[in-house]
């Protein structure tokens, strides 16, 4: 699909996916402070072992060749190939999976620092409206993360999510960790200071009218806190909508 300064397509040799994981360790490891098990750090990549069952939406800088903007996608029967989702580590699926519609999990989402006030998510988002119409997905979902661990810190945005945009019972999944979130009673949150600390990523899914589910999961090796993001495209009203459709 070529849009001007971007082409968007699915990554198709191992250069392509070398490009993406060199562009998610540039992100999640170098900017964010993350690390794990399966990072390669003398070739400075991020890497886990659902890049070889998923599907990877790249935007590339057609003036520079270089991959500036990812998506990971993985659908039920890939999850099935690799055994499982890649949220079901840190959150119970069963509700969704159980629920007999078809389901996306949307992941590694991240852009080039030097891309993101540009239009690089715009054509990712209109890319991956038309993959969901032609594949009939009904319910998108996938972790989404605050940057840091100190949940005092995080408090106020985590619980805005709780109080305001909790899934209902047929989508809310379960987090698995045991870790409790001190929640700020309602009356007493800064609403406004709650959403100044919201990561943008969670932020767009709320105007297209997505949930949380219930709890958040502290992923130190990563230096996050991760909640799940839950979009039924069956909810949307028509502004939603069109907004979806048209990339946000």
């Amino acid at each position: 699909m070529d849009t001007s300064d971007f082409l968007i397509n699915f990554s198709a040799t191992e250069q392509d996916l070398i490009a993406v994981q060199r562009l998610r360790y540039q992100v999640f490891i170098e900017e964010l402070g993350g690390d794990g098990p399966d990072v390669d750090h003398e070739n400075r990549l991020e890497r886990d072992r659902y890049d070889a069952f998923a599907s990877h939406l790249i935007a590339r800088h057609v003036p520079t060749g270089q991959v500036v903007g990812v998506y990971r996608l993985m659908t039920q029967e890939q999850a099935r190939a690799a055994g499982q989702f890649y949220s079901e580590d840190e959150f119970d699926l069963t509700v969704l999976k159980d629920s007999g519609r078809r389901l996306l999990e949307l992941g590694r989402s991240c852009l080039h620092p030097s891309f993101r006030s540009g239009t690089a998510m715009y054509h990712l988002w209109r890319a991956l409206a038309g993959y969901i119409a032609e594949n009939c997905i009904e319910v998108l979902f996938g972790v989404a993360s605050f940057h840091g661990t100190d949940m005092v810190h995080l408090a106020a945005p985590l619980s805005l999510l709780n109080s305001r945009h909790l899934a209902p019972k047929d989508l809310r999944v379960h987090v698995r960790s045991d870790e409790p979130v001190k929640m700020i009673p309602d009356a007493l949150l800064d609403r406004r200071a709650a959403m100044v600390g919201m990561p943008a990523l969670i932020k767009a899914y709320l105007r297209l009218g997505g949930f949380v589910g219930e709890g958040a999961f502290v992923d130190r090796a990563f230096n996050t806190t991760d909640v799940c993001l839950i979009l039924d495209t069956a909810r949307m009203n028509p502004r939603q909508a069109a907004l979806y459709q048209g990339g946000v």
